[in-house]
Formats: structure tokens, sequence, C-alpha cells
């Protein structure tokens, strides 16, 4: 299944015309012609299976046949609040990875020892977005505008809340304090992890700390081990 992905289309939605970019993918790069069928999402949990009426390389019409609701695969819910790394490739491989596995809401933060304060979420969206749409999922994770670390401490948060940091004291394993189907949000520091004070203000807001195992990550990969363990628990 080749998977388009328009915001803007829902139930009520019969026709659809493709911008020139999209519309030569379909005829010149897909080889699609009148009375075939392709399908698009909205993000949003539908499926549209359209049938192609206007094959032009310039302005492709398709109209709606049938609409299918998918409902989201996973019974939990993950936030993940991550400091942007300083290499901005590593953040684009973590939000691919993360999308395909299976991630709710991502919220970019700013911390006492970021290296990077600025990212450019467009960009992130659409990484985003091709992820979703190269697995084959139907809702598109939620990316919130970067704050700092302490504007989201005051933020209401989900039923579980945790904070993996990397300085010696006492920690508990993911897999022993998660549970299955829950709705969970995840502070992830950046390369110089979490200062003191943050994590003091995290754990008086109610984050549990957690270990992720004996060996030093990156932030990316601590980010996304998160996402994996979460997702092996809830197998």
């Amino acid at each position: 299944m080749q998977l388009f992905y328009n915001p803007s289309i829902d139930k009520n939605t019969n026709e659809i015309t493709f911008d020139k970019i999209e519309s030569r993918h379909v005829v010149k790069v897909l080889r699609k012609k009148e009375g075939d069928y392709i399908y698009l999402t909205n993000g949003k949990g539908d499926l549209f299976h359209c049938k192609i009426t206007v094959a032009n390389d310039k302005k492709c019409l398709i109209n709606v046949v049938d609409i299918e609701h998918k409902k989201q695969q996973r019974k939990y819910y993950l936030h993940l609040a991550v400091a942007p790394t300083k290499n901005n490739d590593r953040l684009e491989w973590f939000l691919e990875k993360a999308t395909e596995i299976g991630i709710d809401e991502i919220t970019p933060i700013i911390c006492e020892n970021s290296e990077r304060k600025f990212i450019k979420p467009e960009r992130l969206k659409k990484i985003i977005i091709s992820a979703m749409k190269q697995s084959l999922k139907f809702h598109l994770p939620r990316l919130n505008d970067m704050v700092t670390l302490s504007e989201f401490l005051k933020q209401k948060q989900t039923q579980g809340k945790y904070i993996a940091h990397c300085v010696e004291n006492e920690k508990q394993l993911m897999k022993d304090v998660f549970h299955p189907q829950e709705s969970s949000t995840i502070l992830i520091g950046p390369e110089g992890d979490f200062s003191f004070s943050e994590i003091e203000k995290s754990l008086q807001k109610g984050y549990t700390p957690i270990t992720l195992g004996k060996a030093r990550l990156r932030t990316e990969t601590a980010a996304l081990v998160s996402v994996m363990n979460v997702s092996f628990i809830n197998q």
C-alpha cells in the first residue's frame, strides 16, 4: 500500500486535488493511471480509499470511494519530552524510529545543559509524517513547541511520570515501575544530562527516577530505548 497524507480531509471530503509535487509522484514515479486506487490518511485514524479520476502529472484528481477508521493499535499513550541533540541528524533519526515503533506526543525541551536551543519544527514534522506513511500508521504523533523544562513541569501531564537521568542515586528499572496500558510521560535530558536542580524539581512534581541500564547512552539512544521498553512492556 502506498500511503499519502492530507491533514485537511475528513468524512465529508469527496474529491481531492494533489499539488504539483504529489501529482508528479503519483503519475510519473508510481505510474498510476485513471481508474487506479490510492490511499490517504489524515493522521487522525482515518484511511481513505480513493480512485484516480484525472491522472495529470501537474494536477491529479481523486475521488473518495470508501473510508475506514483505524483504531490505535497500541493500548497505551506515550509522551516523550526530550532535549534536542547538538547534531540535528540524531534528533531526526530518533523521531523517525520512534514514530515507526509507536509514540503519541513529543515535546522538545530546553535544559540547563542543552547545547541546542532552536529547532526547525517544519522539518521535524516532515520527518514524522514520512515515517508515519512508511510504516503504514494512521495516527500522526503530535510534535509540540519547544519549551524550557521549567515551563514543561508546570503543565498537566499523564498518569505516569518518569525521568531518566545518569546521577548515581536511587533509581528503578523501567520494567519494575511501568504498568501496561498506562499513559506516561518520560523526560530525557541533553548530552550533559539534567542538572541536580532540574532533577530535584522533577521529583517534586511527582516524577519517578528511572534507569535505562548500566551503559551511558546518547540522548537519542536513551529516548529510543525508552520508546522500545514501553512497547515491550505492553506486548
